[in-house]
């Protein structure tokens, strides 16, 4: 593994990319990719070929740090997070998985009745969960000092979406079907998993990462009147218990088609939203005025297309928030496979120039 020991001077607190978080005052807007360190990369594959799958990848501390240090040699980023997956919580809580093929993750039993609860291991969840936080210690000890390491973990109701089907699915019928017939034993699973969450990212806070993300990926299928008890106020929950453990650590959320819920995401303590690509910036910013920052929102298929469109899109998204703190640029959901290096080149270079003018005025 080769190693990034590189310091500018500039402490980790004061990086761009924390200060954008805190929404403080800086010279050009900050830049990282959702999925950075994967697929696209020729040197992502060639170590993905020497392990029999993605989850021995994940688990083998050595190798998910030098796929997190990747990208952070080809491209000037403001940020790196920690190669793992949203999933290691309810593997390690028993609910085994394997990640197949064209299906991605698959459990090998779901959670799928009242007495389930009764099979969560969360006793010693920790040391199941080690190799994550050796992994989080691993890359922080070995990539530039002044460049914000950050760590992440799944929201419990998109957790339980996992552990209720099975597998990811496009309606999701028997979350539903627990949710409407068991909403006591729902709210007992999501406190679990509140619980569990907030402990792991207070523990990547203390092995090493300066900011943590909470993936909401499945809160826009929630209907309205479910989504402040079944899912927010568990995030609400999460940001609190680390906010109280871990006070200097930015938390941002990522809601997936949750664009309706901006105000109410951002009463829950975080310092950050991130936002998918069905959101306008400008009104986004209207919603949230100077509560927390905005991170976004580049839609992943802009990246396919020639320099001069990435150029274009790239431009029009930052003069949409306009000049003043608050904005970590990056795309409205992880970058694809079939995205050619040479694009993510561009996408930095023109955020960094374009950023710059805005903040010059």
């Amino acid at each position: 593994m080769n190693v990034l020991l590189k310091n500018e001077g500039i402490p980790v607190e004061n990086s761009l990319f924390i200060r954008a978080l805190n929404r403080q005052s800086h010279d050009r807007t900050p830049v990282w990719l959702m999925r950075q360190a994967g697929r696209y990369l020729p040197e992502y594959r060639e170590i993905r070929q020497k392990v029999r799958d993605f989850w021995e990848l994940c688990q083998t501390p050595e190798l998910a740090c030098e796929v997190t240090l990747q990208p952070l040699r080809r491209y000037a980023l403001d940020a790196a997070i920690v190669f793992s997956d949203i999933l290691t919580i309810p593997h390690a809580m028993g609910f085994s998985l394997a990640f197949q093929e064209k299906k991605g993750p698959v459990f090998e039993k779901v959670f799928n009745h009242e007495n389930a609860l009764k099979d969560i291991q969360v006793d010693n969840i920790h040391e199941r969960l080690a190799y994550v936080y050796d992994t989080v210690a691993m890359v922080r000890k070995n990539m530039p000092k002044d460049i914000p390491l950050i760590g992440f973990a799944g929201s419990p109701w998109t957790l339980a979406c996992y552990m209720i089907e099975g597998q990811s699915s496009r309606d999701f019928d028997k979350v539903f079907q627990f949710l409407y017939h068991h909403p006591e034993s729902m709210h007992e699973l999501l406190n679990i998993l509140a619980d569990v969450v907030s402990a792991y990212l207070i523990k990547q806070a203390q092995s090493g990462a300066q900011a943590l993300m909470i993936f909401d990926t499945w809160g826009g299928i929630m209907p309205a009147l479910n989504y402040q008890r079944f899912n927010l106020n568990y995030i609400h929950k999460i940001v609190h218990s680390i906010r109280a453990a871990c006070p200097e650590t930015p938390v941002v959320v990522f809601g997936k088609g949750t664009a309706h819920w901006l105000p109410e995401i951002a009463q829950t303590g975080c310092q950050g939203i991130s936002l998918d690509w069905t959101v306008d910036l400008a009104k986004a910013r209207q919603l949230v005025g100077d509560k927390v920052a905005l991170q976004g929102n580049l839609h992943p298929k802009v990246l396919l297309q020639s320099d001069e469109v990435i150029v274009r899109e790239i431009t029009q998204l930052l003069h949409s928030y306009g000049a003043g703190p608050g904005h970590v640029f990056n795309l409205g959901h992880g970058i694809t496979p079939d995205v050619r290096p040479d694009a993510v080149q561009v996408l930095i270079e023109t955020v960094r120039n374009v950023s710059k003018d805005l903040a010059n005025g």
